[in-house]
């Protein structure tokens, strides 16, 4: 087969594993946001859509990753009837910054010197740190910050191990099945 088809067959597995990912965030992320959860601050949410982004990063890396989030946060504002509205902002901007912070850790994560939980519970709270200050700046007030941040870190913990004990489970599976179906996965950047 010359090297333009195994090229182009390559980019479309690869897409194709994207057009999934994408799907599968978007479906939790929609779930999520329409679930009533008993937390102690209003609109904290366990961010299970994160569980996809931070398993993008892994397989394929923070182009890859960013994409997932940024077209995820982007359909299920659609979804949930909020695009462009406060929480699209909120969910759009953690997003970016916070897989930009995780695929930095993901360095130190590929030396063996952090696990992949410590990578999703930096990232959930940068993701938190993030949407506060998104959320400050939107409202012009800095008391939200200030008040809500230390209870949304300490949240961020729990959440985050959750989220990276997931993402670990997953990434296994995912790596199996995608030898299974073409022979080896390749990281695209």
């Amino acid at each position: 087969m010359p090297d333009s088809l195994i090229n182009l067959r390559s980019r479309l597995n690869h897409l194709t594993y994207l057009a999934v990912l994408i799907t599968f965030a978007v479906v939790i992320h929609t779930v999520e946001a329409a679930l009533p959860l008993p937390m102690p601050v209003p609109g904290i949410r366990l961010g299970l859509a994160n569980i996809i982004t931070l398993l993008t990063l892994v397989l394929f890396g923070l182009r890859s990753g960013l994409l997932v989030s940024i077209i995820r946060s982007i359909l299920s504002s659609i979804f949930v009837g909020g695009l462009f509205g406060f929480g699209f902002w909120l969910s759009l901007t953690a997003g970016i910054v916070s897989c930009l912070a995780m695929s930095m850790v993901i360095i130190l994560q590929k030396k063996g010197l952090v696990s992949l939980v410590s990578v999703s519970v930096v990232g959930a709270a940068v993701h938190n740190l993030t949407q506060l200050i998104m959320a400050s700046l939107i409202i012009s007030n800095a008391a939200l910050f200030t008040g809500y941040y230390p209870l949304l870190l300490i949240l961020s913990v729990p959440t985050g191990v959750f989220t990276g004990l997931a993402a670990y489970y997953l990434e296994g599976v995912t790596r199996r099945m995608i030898r299974q179906g073409r022979g080896g996965i390749k990281q695209w950047k």
